[in-house]
């Protein structure tokens, strides 16, 4: 998971970990859990769109980590699976990559890192990406979500804009349903806007949550 800020999607309602990540979707902003965990069991780097590893569902992962959250004393509630694109500066073009968004409820930020790490050491990823909701006087990050956006014109949009690209680095949308968010520091605003613009998305649909990221990589 890249360390630069990350487009990724919400949900959810909490659930028993016996049911499998398709099962316990919820529609987008239903409910606003207590912290999210974006996570993926992908190391390759994949360039090609069509490499038929983004197909993968990833619900055996789903399950796992969920079961995961439960172990570790956490509510596991919905999960949302995505799709990505980050941009390669090394590569001069697109990476691809499937991961999932999860919701967790009655854990602390201390509860939540740790989560995050077990995940991040598990799955033998670089860092795992967590947003803890908070009242908006004492959040420091921001997510924005922001119906009708694709893969396609998310990869456009990286293509197109080499400042923007810098700044937000890719991003995700919901595998299902088209709906893309962008998690990063409040400071990041007005380029998520910008951004918006330009994948020919409608601003005043967007939608703005508070609180506080964190990649935790130990």
């Amino acid at each position: 998971m890249s360390r630069r800020p990350v487009l990724v999607a919400l949900a959810v309602v909490a659930v028993t970990v016996g049911l499998a990540p398709e099962a316990a979707a919820s529609p987008i902003g239903h409910h606003q859990p207590t912290a999210e965990i974006f996570a993926t069991n992908n190391t390759a780097t994949i360039t090609d769109p069509n490499d038929p590893r983004l197909k993968d569902r990833l619900a055996a992962f789903g399950a796992q980590v969920r079961g995961i959250i439960a172990t570790n004393g956490s509510w596991p509630g919905c999960s949302t699976l995505l799709d990505g694109v980050f941009w390669s500066d090394d590569l001069k073009t697109a990476t691809y990559e499937r991961s999932r968004e999860f919701d967790v409820d009655h854990v602390s930020a201390g509860g939540l890192h740790h989560i995050a790490s077990v995940i991040r050491k598990q799955y033998q990823q670089e860092s795992v990406l967590t947003f803890q909701y908070l009242p908006q006087p004492g959040a420091d990050s921001v997510e924005v979500e922001v119906p009708g956006v694709t893969v396609q014109q998310l990869f456009n949009g990286l293509a197109a804009d080499p400042v923007l690209r810098d700044e937000l680095g890719g991003g995700s949308v919901t595998a299902d349903g088209g709906r893309l968010a962008l998690i990063a520091d409040k400071s990041e605003l007005a380029s998520i806007r910008k951004f918006v613009g330009v994948l020919g998305a409608n601003w005043s649909k967007a939608t703005v949550a508070y609180g506080h990221l964190e990649f935790v990589a130990d």
